[in-house]
């Protein structure tokens, strides 16, 4: 087994996609391919990877809080980040971790850009304060359609508030999504994810370059 180009110690990769794409299953299996090869691995989210994102996360979710304004959400989700960053992701970085990542930034740019609307510049000048311009090595785009990714969420009990949005509203940040894996092919990974888990982690070793011997 050889590690890829982007994989080493202190690497940050960051797995996104609309909901029910699979991104945690998958962060998990990587994260279990890295350890066998002797790598330090941290598996974060966002929102919630501290205790103030915890709580950050449970009103941003709550199906009670839809009159949340959409820039109230963006400024939310860049107050998780902030904290999540300068708690767990740079010490991480700091010490030689591998840090994997469930969403970043460009969740931001996807949902509240692409399905809310908002202007881009404004959440890209926003999160830049948030991360202090701190990028991943690669992004790992799980990428379904929005009526799939719907129906695996909605086999899984209760949809939280996000998750409740109409079908339209999945498929422009899904859009958004593929737009920004466009602009920046250099950072950007896509992988389809309508396979079941296995194929779609065979899918992503091969994307970030891992040789399975």
């Amino acid at each position: 087994m050889a590690a890829g180009k982007f994989i080493a110690k202190g690497s940050f990769i960051v797995f996104e996609g609309i909901d029910g794409a699979g991104k945690t299953t998958q962060m998990r299996l990587l994260a279990g391919v890295l350890e066998s090869l002797g790598l330090t691995v941290l598996c974060t989210r966002e929102p919630g990877g501290t205790g103030i994102g915890t709580r950050l996360r449970e009103l941003l979710l709550d199906p009670a809080c839809r009159d949340i304004n959409r820039r109230t959400e963006a400024f939310l989700y860049a107050a998780d980040r902030a904290q999540h960053i300068n708690q767990i992701i740079k010490p991480a970085l700091q010490r030689g971790d591998t840090v994997l990542c469930d969403r970043y930034l460009y969740s931001t740019l996807a949902y509240q850009g692409g399905g809310r609307g908002l202007d881009t510049d404004f959440l890209l000048r926003l999160n830049t304060l948030a991360t202090g311009g701190l990028e991943p090595d690669v992004v790992v785009l799980l990428d379904l359609p929005a009526e799939e990714g719907i129906g695996r969420v909605l086999g899984h009990g209760l949809p939280d508030r996000l998750e409740s949005e109409k079908t339209d509203f999945f498929r422009q940040v899904r859009r958004g999504y593929l737009e920004q894996a466009a602009r920046r092919p250099g950072i950007f990974r896509v992988v389809q994810a309508g396979a079941p888990a296995g194929e779609v982690h065979r899918r992503v070793l091969t994307a970030l370059e891992i040789k399975i011997d």
